[in-house]
């Protein structure tokens, strides 16, 4: 007798979460996604800045099914999605396109870049989302430093050595403290006709203040870290225009080379595909237990999901991704095991909210608690590594977080070469 199709889509925290809790079921678990790897998305900053390679901070989604018998795992991205034939059309990479039947779907497809109308930015401003992501701004911030070294023009030098970051939310200000820190420790004394302390960091915010999520005394206390690594922050500027040699933010033109954007995010175009109601980032409103409204065997969870709880949002961070996808999870496995048993509301345990602003200092708020320094520091370090996906990536990056913090230098400092024959 065939089990019931549960099809996942996405190999983020939700997703995986949600395959977990289906361990063990009556049922046949298919996780689709258009990468073969699992990315632990809070260090992803770490391997643009070159303090981590992408293999410390992924995890095959294979070995997932190694783990799990009744999980396979298919390496392809879906192109359309009937609800009402309950299938999906799905594009394996180089293959014609299969359609796949499911009984109960699972959204997790997460977010990508939202440039607010102006999508032309992309081309000048790489977000960062994804490890080859990652790979494009570490080779955009290694180059830099290499063009400044070989021209003798000083504008031109200036220009190759200003970074400007667009949106000071959590990516940005971590992003921009550790690139502070390997221009003023890692690159120190690299190079013989520059001085990379010279380097020009400047963290733009259309909003009010940095870190908009935190409570403003702990935001104020990160802002003031920034200043003291020698980034500029401003805020209340919002960015007009975005071209190869720089921007334009609040009527001022800013010279850089090196343009990163850490702004706002928009939901996966799959979401639009499922024919539901969506919030202004494309995010679908789904039912208190995670479910369309239109149809109670299909969840979207994590990023993808606009999930209420007293009236206020869930943040989009990782704890309640993997919140959000065990709920499905189990609320799925519950209906195999008794197809007459209602989904429960979904409720959200806050665990904290955290950002790191460079060495030896992290913020932390949890309720109406606060907290800040270098012993929220090492408490930040210690929940990272313990939720790291696989036991080989702690010990890689204990090893070499170790490494790097008593030597202040980073490995991963490749600039990839073109291809042979290219």
């Amino acid at each position: 007798m065939a089990f019931p199709r549960v099809v996942i889509v996405g190999g983020g925290f939700a997703g995986v979460a949600a395959a977990r809790e289906l361990r063990g079921s009556k049922a046949e678990v298919l996780l689709i996604d258009r990468r073969n790897h699992h990315i632990f998305q809070p260090l992803l900053y770490q391997v643009a800045t070159a303090v981590l390679a992408p293999a410390d901070i992924a995890t095959p989604l294979r070995q997932l099914a190694e783990q799990q018998a009744n999980l396979s795992v298919m390496l392809g991205e879906v192109s359309a999605v009937d609800r009402r034939a309950r299938t999906l059309t799905v594009s394996p990479a180089d293959m014609a396109p299969r359609t796949i039947p499911f009984d109960y779907l699972v959204v997790a497809t997460g977010v990508r870049a939202n440039y607010f109308g102006h999508d032309e930015f992309a081309a000048h401003a790489p977000c960062l989302k994804t490890l080859a992501d990652a790979e494009a701004i570490r080779a955009r911030i290694l180059s830099a430093y290499e063009r400044a070294e070989q021209t003798d023009d000083v504008a031109q030098r200036r220009r190759a050595m200003t970074f400007v970051l667009v949106g000071a939310g959590p990516t940005g200000v971590e992003l921009a403290a550790s690139m502070a820190q390997m221009a003023r420790i890692t690159l120190q004394s690299n190079f013989r006709h520059i001085d990379p302390t010279e380097t020009r960091i400047v963290l733009v915010e259309a909003g009010p203040r940095a870190l908009a999520t935190f409570d403003e005394s702990l935001a104020r206390k990160a802002v003031e870290r920034l200043e003291a690594l020698g980034v500029e922050v401003r805020v209340g500027t919002r960015v007009e225009a975005i071209d190869a040699r720089g921007v334009l933010a609040g009527g001022q033109r800013i010279e850089s080379a090196t343009v990163l954007w850490t702004a706002g995010v928009q939901a996966s175009r799959l979401v639009a595909m499922l024919e539901t109601k969506t919030d202004r980032a494309g995010r679908a409103s789904v039912e208190p237990g995670l479910h369309l409204a239109e149809d109670v065997n299909v969840f979207v969870v994590g990023d993808a999901a606009s999930v209420t709880q007293d009236g206020q949002p869930v943040p989009g961070v990782a704890q309640a991704a993997i919140q959000e996808g065990r709920h499905a999870g189990r609320a799925i496995a519950a209906r195999l095991r008794e197809p007459r048993t209602d989904t429960p509301p979904f409720r959200y345990n806050d665990r904290g909210n955290m950002a790191v602003v460079g060495k030896n200092f992290a913020v932390l708020q949890r309720g109406r608690w606060r907290a800040s320094g270098i012993t929220t520091w090492l408490l930040w370090a210690l929940l990272h590594v313990a939720f790291l996906p696989q036991l080989q990536n702690r010990l890689r990056v204990q090893i070499q977080w170790v490494w790097s913090y008593l030597s202040g230098q980073r490995s991963s400092r490749l600039i990839p070469e073109t291809p042979s024959g290219s």
